[in-house]
């Protein structure tokens, strides 16, 4: 029963955000849809961004991971 109300109360603010959302689409016009594309080619680049930054790390990870291999081999012999 307490999780049909919070299933309920999050799908009356997702329909108000949604149709908030609508009405500041509607205020703000055609000039809107540029900076939209605008924004959206912004996110591409941060997104773009994030994943080469991402598979860098894991990069530097895996050479961490080597290093320590070795280094261990090392002490070892």
């Amino acid at each position: 029963m307490m999780t049909a109300i919070l299933g309920f109360v999050a799908l009356v603010l997702a329909l108000l955000g949604g149709v908030a959302l609508a009405i500041v689409r509607m205020i703000k016009g055609p000039r809107a849809r540029k900076q939209d594309q605008s924004s959206q080619e912004e996110a591409r680049l941060i997104q773009d961004l994030h994943q080469g930054l991402t598979r860098m790390e894991q990069r530097i990870e895996a050479l961490e991971t080597i290093l320590l291999e070795k280094d261990k081999k090392g002490q070892q012999s």
